[in-house]
């Protein structure tokens, strides 16, 4: 990226997506207090909500839903409504931002196809979840203690145990233990309104009868990986590989070089944390040897959803070539089609696009680190940083090129803002250049000292498997 792109993307932000995100905030207030209990601000927002739908197909249900629950007739479909009614505010604001984000950088994507297959019924497990996300809207997040949080386990226990629903079983299951680890949130200093107003909004949606899944389309070729990223949460971990596909096969767009990502995940506890994350994900071995090795990948028929998602098969997977994930950002970035997102992927959050920032100045304040690129500044995301890679804070202060995840962290009160996240970088150490990625210990440390400290700390994930194949012999 160049500074021309970073002031664009800084002065550049679409009118509106102050005045949405303030709508927005405002029910998520309204939700803390309860929706059973709504104070004079609280009606004025879900008001406004349903005036920032007005002209969509959402406008008169939306209006409805809000006289009745302002009027203290709650119930389970008005609380479906006025989720799908903050979904398309945010949904707005995502679109916006990312059609900046895609007209600055010269990323042509391709368009969302809605799914034809018919909606299958909402059947007892999901209406069950539906229940419990209706009585947390009505007590409000202020009022959430241990009993309301002990009331999701019926309806999670049987959401886990069909892998079919393992999308909002996971979902509800952070959710749940994240109020679980706050309660009694009353006691708490600051609550995460809009975080857990994004969840509770996204698992409502999920109780609903759902069309079924798009079609995938089968692809072979060549992949070439340009960064990964670990994202942990006390429950799961999810990999998520960014990466170009050179296809060999297909329809449409088959023949262009595309962005895609690889997402494999698995379960974990709270105390398996850094390096040892890896092995959790030790059942796809050949893409974890990619990382590792900073490997091309020939695969052969594997799905791609429209999202850009692959659908992982560590059996159609066969490793190439050693490829430079910088040479690749450089040469292939640019020219790839970037993928459709989904509706319920349509939230500022989910952006993350990879990109390519060199010959930077790195700037160290009180506002924390920082990349210029030509008099302009962009915030580097260590928070981010996951502790199973190499990559610190301490090392991207000594960068002169990132691969990073562009992404918008702004708000209605401190303002829009772009920062990103480095997944890749080079610096000069000792007068030599180092490359680092995320992926780098995918097969286990590099570094002698992390490898050390990780042998002496003790097989974590062995140990905990052991304990959990004794409990289950007994």
């Amino acid at each position: 990226m160049r500074g021309a792109q970073l002031d664009d993307l800084r002065d550049g932000v679409p009118a509106g997506v102050a005045e949405a995100l303030d709508v927005v905030d405002r029910f998520d207030q309204a939700m803390t207090g309860g929706f059973g209990r709504l104070d004079p601000q609280g009606t004025a927002a879900l008001a406004d909500l349903a005036g920032a739908v007005s002209a969509t197909p959402l406008g008169a249900a939306a209006v409805e839903a809000v006289d009745k629950v302002t009027a203290g007739s709650v119930g389970e479909e008005q609380l479906l409504l006025l989720a799908a009614a903050r979904t398309a505010v945010v949904g707005a604001v995502h679109d916006a931002l990312r059609g900046r984000l895609d007209g600055t950088l010269g990323r042509d994507r391709a368009q969302w196809t809605a799914p034809t297959t018919a909606a299958a019924p909402a059947d007892g497990r999901l209406l069950a979840a539906r229940s419990w996300l209706a009585e947390l809207a009505l007590a409000g997040w202020r009022n959430v203690d241990h009993d309301l949080v002990s009331a999701s386990q019926q309806a999670l226990t049987a959401l886990l145990a069909d892998p079919a629903r393992r999308r909002i079983a996971v979902l509800l299951d952070g959710l749940a233990d994240e109020l679980r680890y706050a309660s009694p949130v009353a006691a708490m200093e600051r609550i995460p309104a809009r975080r857990w107003a994004d969840l509770w909004t996204r698992a409502m949606l999920l109780t609903s009868p759902q069309s079924g899944p798009a079609a995938p389309e089968t692809v072979s070729g060549r992949l070439l990986i340009v960064g990964a990223d670990v994202q942990e949460h006390a429950t799961a971990v999810q990999l998520q590989v960014h990466a170009v596909l050179e296809a060999g096969g297909g329809a449409g767009d088959a023949d262009r070089s595309r962005l895609v990502r690889v997402n494999v995940s698995a379960a974990k506890v709270d105390t398996i944390v850094g390096p040892v994350v890896w092995q959790l994900l030790a059942e796809h071995p050949v893409l974890l040897a990619a990382l590792a090795g900073r490997l091309s990948l020939d695969v052969t028929d594997l799905p791609l959803l429209p999202s850009g998602d692959l659908l992982w098969r560590d059996d159609q997977a066969r490793p190439g070539a050693p490829t430079d994930p910088f040479a690749v950002a450089r040469v292939q970035l640019g020219e790839a089609l970037a993928p459709a997102v989904p509706p319920l992927d349509r939230h500022p959050v989910a952006i993350a696009e990879p990109v390519l920032l060199e010959g930077y100045t790195v700037v160290t304040d009180d506002d924390g680190l920082g990349f210029e690129v030509d008099g302009t500044r962009v915030a580097v995301d260590v928070d981010r940083l996951p502790g199973c890679g190499p990559i610190t804070a301490e090392l991207l202060a000594k960068s002169s090129a990132c691969i990073g995840l562009l992404r918008w962290d702004g708000d209605a009160a401190a303002g829009p803002g772009w920062s990103v996240q480095p997944i890749g970088m080079q610096a000069t150490v000792k007068r030599k250049q180092v490359d680092l990625h995320t992926g780098d210990w995918a097969q286990g440390p590099t570094d002698p000292k992390v490898a050390k400290a990780v042998a002496r700390s003790g097989d974590s994930v062995a140990m905990l498997r052991e304990r959990a194949g004794r409990l289950l012999r007994k």
